[in-house]
């Protein structure tokens, strides 16, 4: 693992307050914040309700953009901009392997209907510096099939 991706890593791997954007039916950007964790392979996954807006638009249109590692401004580090595709799930093992206890006020346990995984699947990083720096990137590598 290269330095860059162990500072990625270091960023993602706890659960954090995250801004998530998608594409409306009319091509616009929407925002909102989902609280989002990432594993060793750089996937990011984020609970919602199946029923959401953010829902529909990924169905539409996978493609996304994530903000995050810095949640205060008295706190200003390194962040990230994630661009990835996204996917919506209500498979019982991502469920049950995703969900935690800050779920417990929003959903009745890990097997509500209610309740489904986005899995975020990253193709380019950047791993941004305060200040007037140039991003460092990170690209996916194609896998050979």
């Amino acid at each position: 693992m290269s330095d860059l991706q162990q500072r990625i890593l270091d960023i993602i791997h706890k659960p954090q307050l995250a801004a998530l954007a998608t594409v409306t039916e009319k091509n616009n950007p929407w925002v909102r914040y989902v609280a989002a964790v990432g594993d060793a392979n750089f996937v990011i996954r984020c609970a919602t309700l199946a029923d959401s807006r953010k829902v529909k638009q990924i169905r539409n249109n996978p493609n996304v953009h994530l903000t995050c590692g810095v949640n205060s401004l008295l706190e200003i580090r390194p962040y990230l901009q994630i661009q990835g595709q996204a996917r919506v799930t209500e498979n019982h093992e991502e469920r049950h392997r995703f969900w935690n206890d800050m779920l417990e006020p929003i959903f009745d346990g890990p097997d509500d209907p209610r309740y489904v995984v986005i899995i975020i699947e990253p193709y380019r990083i950047e791993y941004c510096t305060p200040g007037p720096y140039a991003p460092e990137i990170w690209t996916k590598q194609p896998s050979l099939r």
